[in-house]
Parts: structure tokens; C-alpha cells; sequence
């Protein structure tokens, strides 16, 4: 490897050295560190602030009928850029990649802060996803950059700290800006930000990069992998929500992503220089770690929205009150990324059984979030929820820990990227599975729990549409306009109220319910999978 004589790095061990680093003076290796934490803080909190801020943006551009999109965009366009770019930053050097990155999140920051119409953000998100993608992905795989494997799982706690801040601090520092500026400042605000982190990259970050060898571009698996991840998303996302399952444009979407997706493993398999290499997944502990993601990523995003959904539906909670409830689990994603980090720490650390212990604990949390009902208290639903966060951040250090220290350096950015891309892909298609199952459930258990008397005294469409969109459950407002529908039929409408109301809480409460252990039974398939991880440590 050639390393870039101004970072004073010492000369890193031969790429083919599993577990091997780049070996930095304890001067640069603070500025490179923060560099890179925050670099993926900027990228990690972009993809989940915009959700404070929505309800003013369709205020000022419209656009009701794309709510999710601004959101959607930014997901599919960093799903899109982390196998990509971990693969030309094992190709052309962590450093560049970091650098363009940033480059482009602070461009579409610049585009999606200046949009006059919700289709102008929507492209602008998706262009900062792609730089926010790249800067995820590099940031993780940077920890086998910078640390030899003996040292890495006290690093990797870090990543899950980033995590969790993002998602504590990122909503109500959004909320607080929207409020005292405007939405745009939650984007442009990204620019003065990401200017130093820009410089301290360049300055303290290591240019290295694989020595001789013609490094081609694997053209063709990038636009296949593109299309296939595009189309299968967008499809994901679409599907139940605007067009239904078995429409033609969700169908087609999944069969050409489908299509593509065959198409690009074909081109991998031939390909000199492959943007996702094949080989990686000859490592049992790539393999695994990926099975294991697969499912643990299944019920992430899931998880977080069916608790909310509780919280609020069932336990009256109100917006504000049932998103502060989500930060126990935020922070038991944290401690339990730093303990298990730490664990693997130093020569001969267990990955099996800590992986075992991590998915273990996730599917117990998620089975008892399947057992809650409406006399579930606060305190039984927040044990719940922060028993799965612990599993779930023990999990995601576990994987990429056990995929960094059994590949060869030159591919631990293809590798981690893999990693990552698993997760999110998961997460996907979790929330479009259980967005079904849970729709499909709270609609057969309404129909049985609403009593003929109730349903009579409803208005003609009324109770297709209470089924459709139980809203009176989280807005007050509805629940009075029930009350004086019935009352102006001359029925007593508390008393009929309250008793479809009761239904329909009785009916989400299953839904919920059978989302979760399905949910759980994908977090045991994981720790069924962690039974066969093991990491070798050999010279490749």
C-alpha cells in the first residue's frame, strides 16, 4: 500500500492480512476518529430528522399525497450507494471517498434547503442519500482502517453512540430549528457543518490506497445493482400503502427488480472486478453475519413504529410523550453496541456466543412486546422495548465486528457495505410485511370485536372508513365527532362511542400483537443462523 507521506501514517501490513490496519500516531489518530464519527452522525441524523419537520414542509410546498417520499428518497438512494461506494473505497482509498461523500450530502443539503416544491426535495434527499450512504459505510469500515482486530470492538461501541444520539438529539434539535428558523435551515444548517468535518478529513484521515493493479469499473453491476434496489424498494414501499399488492405497478416494479437482481449475481460471477465480490460470502462469518442481519434488520424500523402505534393507540400516550419513550431503547442500542464491542475486544473474543447472547435477548424483547395489551403499564412496555434495543445494538456490533476480522483489508469496505446493505434492505421489506400483517389482522379482529348495535348506528361508510383509518384512537378531535354523530341519531354517543372505541383498541392491540411475533419469530431465526458464526483468523 502507498501511504500519503503528509498523514505520517506508518506503513499499513499487505492488504491480503486479515485483520490487519493502518497503523496511525496517537496525534492523528484522535482527529481522524472524530473526523469520521462525525461525518456518519451528520449522515445518520439527516435520515431521521426530517420526520419533525414534515408537517411544516407540506405547509409550505404540499404535495400530501408524497408525504413518505421525502423519506423513502433518501432510504433507496443510501441503500443504492453503501455497496457501491465500500467497494470503490476498497478500490480507490477510504480518504477520496469520504471526501466525496461529504461533497455530495453537502450538495443536496444545498438543493433539498432551497426546494420550492415537494418533487425538487424529493431529488435533493435522494442526492443527499447517496452521500450520506457513502459516508455510513466508509465510517464503519474506517474502524479496520484505523484499529488492528484486537482493538476494534471498543472502537465499534462508538459507531452504536453515533447511532443512538442521532436518534436522540436529531428530532428535537430538527423540532427546535423548524420552530425558530424555518425547515430549510435543517438541510442548509448541514453546509457550515460539514465544511470542518470535511477539513479534518483531508487532513487527518489517511490517503490509502491499493498499490499497482488496473482498477476497473464494474459498470454493469453498478446500473443492475442500481435498478434491482430501486425497484424492489420503491415497490416495498408502495405496496398496501398507495397502490395495492397486487396492482401492476407494484407487481411490475418487483418483477423487473427481481429480474435485475438475478441479472446482476450473473454479471458478478464473471466480473474481473466486481462491485459486490462474491467471494466475501465464502467466509462463514460473512455469510452468517449477513443472515443474521437479515432477519435481526427485519423488525428495527418495525419495531420502532409498532411500539409508537402502542403507545398511542392503546395506551393513550400522546406524539410527543411516545416518541421521548423510544429514547430507553435508543440508549440500550448504545450500551449494549459498547458492551459487546468490548467483549470482543482483545485476542480469542467469542463472536458466537455473543451473538447468540445479543439476537437471544432481541427475540425475548420482541416476544414480550407481542404479549402486551391494554393493561400493559409504561413501565412493563419500556422494559420491553429496552431489552430488544440491547439485544439489537449487541447484534448489529457483533456482525461487524465478526465481518472485519475475517476478511483480507482490501475487502472490508466490500464487506462492511454488505453488512450495512442487508440491514436496511431488511428494514425495507420489514415494515412492508408488517405493515401487512398488521393491517390485515386489526381488520379481521375489528370485524369480530364491533357489535352489530354499534355498527348499525354508524353512518352508511362509516365503519369501512373508521376500519380503514382508525384515527379516532390518536386524535381527540374524531373522537368527539363520533360521539356527536351518534348523539344527533338521538343514541347515546359516549356510551356508543366508548364501546367502539373499545373495539377498535381491542383490535389494534391483536394487530400489533401479530406483527410483533412474527417480528420475533425472524429474531429467533437469527439466533438460530449465530449458531453457526465463527471467526478465523488467517492470512488470506
Amino acid at each position: 500500500m502507498n501511504v500519503d507521506s503528509r498523514n505520517k501514517a506508518r506503513v499499513a501490513p499487505d492488504s491480503s492480512d486479515v485483520g490487519g490496519s493502518l497503523r496511525l500516531s496517537g496525534e492523528q489518530l484522535l482527529p481522524a476518529l472524530t473526523g469520521v464519527m462525525t461525518a456518519m452522525f451528520l449522515a445518520a441524523v439527516s435520515q431521521i430528522n426530517i420526520a419533525t419537520a414534515m408537517p411544516r414542509i407540506l405547509a409550505d410546498l404540499g404535495g400530501f399525497d408524497r408525504y413518505t417520499w421525502a423519506s423513502t428518497a433518501y432510504l433507496v438512494a443510501s441503500t443504492i450507494a453503501i455497496p457501491i461506494a465500500g467497494r470503490l473505497a476498497d478500490l480507490f482509498g477510504r480518504r477520496l471517498f469520504f471526501i466525496l461523500g461529504l461533497a455530495i450530502f453537502m450538495i443536496g443539503s444545498i438543493a433539498a434547503g432551497l426546494s420550492q416544491s415537494m418533487n425538487q426535495l424529493i431529488a435533493s434527499r435522494a442526492i443527499m442519500g447517496i452521500g450520506g450512504g457513502t459516508l455510513m459505510t466508509n465510517s464503519i469500515a474506517a474502524v479496520a482502517d484505523l484499529f488492528p482486530a484486537e482493538e476494534r470492538g471498543r472502537y465499534m461501541g462508538l459507531i452504536g453512540l453515533v447511532f443512538g444520539l442521532s436518534s436522540v438529539i436529531g428530532p428535537p434539535v430538527a423540532g427546535f430549528i423548524t420552530d425558530s428558523l424555518s425547515w430549510n435551515w435543517i438541510f442548509l444548517l448541514n453546509v457550515p457543518a460539514g465544511i470542518p468535518v470535511l477539513l479534518l478529513i483531508v487532513r487527518a484521515f489517511p490517503g490509502v490506497a491499493p498499490a499497482g493493479g488496473k482498477r476497473r469499473l464494474d459498470y454493469p453491476g453498478m446500473v443492475t445493482l442500481a435498478l434491482a434496489v430501486a425497484c424492489l424498494m420503491i415497490a416495498l414501499s408502495l405496496g398496501g400503502v398507495h397502490y395495492q399488492w397486487g396492482s401492476l405497478q407494484v407487481s411490475g416494479l418487483l418483477g423487473f427488480g427481481l429480474a435485475m437482481a438475478v441479472i446482476f449475481l450473473v454479471i458478478e460471477s464473471r466480473s474481473d472486478s466486481p462491485v459486490m465480490p462474491l467471494e466475501i460470502y465464502r467466509s462463514r462469518a460473512v455469510a452468517v453475519s449477513a443472515m443474521v442481519t437479515l432477519m435481526t434488520g427485519f423488525g428495527l424500523h418495525s419495531t420502532a413504529l409498532l411500539i409508537l402505534l402502542y403507545f398511542q393507540g392503546v395506551l393513550g400516550s400522546t406524539a410527543t410523550g411516545s416518541g421521548g419513550l423510544l429514547t430507553p431503547m435508543m440508549l440500550a442500542m448504545v450500551f449494549g453496541a459498547i458492551v459487546s464491542g468490548r467483549r470482543l475486544s482483545g485476542i480469542g473474543g467469542n463472536y458466537r456466543r455473543q451473538a447468540l447472547i445479543s439476537s437471544g435477548a432481541m427475540a425475548v424483547g420482541i416476544y414480550l412486546l407481542s404479549t402486551m395489551n391494554e393493561n400493559t403499564s409504561f413501565a412493563g412496555a419500556v422494559a420491553y422495548i429496552s431489552l430488544t434495543g440491547l439485544g439489537l445494538g449487541g447484534a448489529m456490533s457483533t456482525s461487524n465486528l465478526a465481518v472485519q476480522n475475517s476478511v483480507p483489508l482490501r475487502l472490508v469496505g466490500s464487506a462492511t457495505s454488505a453488512i450495512q446493505f442487508s440491514r436496511l434492505f431488511s428494514g425495507t421489506l420489514g415494515l412492508a410485511v408488517l405493515g401487512v400483517v398488521l393491517t390485515a389482522s386489526f381488520s379481521s379482529r375489528l370485524e369480530e370485536a364491533v357489535p352489530e348495535s354499534v355498527r348499525a348506528a354508524l353512518a352508511q361508510g362509516q365503519f369501512e372508513a373508521v376500519r380503514q383509518n382508525p384515527r379516532a384512537l390518536v386524535d381527540p378531535t374524531a373522537i368527539e365527532t363520533l360521539r356527536t354523530g351518534f348523539a344527533e341519531r338521538g343514541l347515546d354517543g359516549v356510551q356508543m362511542a366508548d364501546r367502539l372505541l373499545g373495539a377498535l383498541r381491542s383490535a389494534l392491540v391483536g394487530g400489533v400483537s401479530d406483527a410483533f411475533t412474527l417480528s420475533a419469530l425472524m429474531a429467533g431465526l437469527s439466533f438460530l443462523a449465530a449458531l453457526f458464526l465463527r471467526v478465523e483468523k488467517r492470512r488470506g
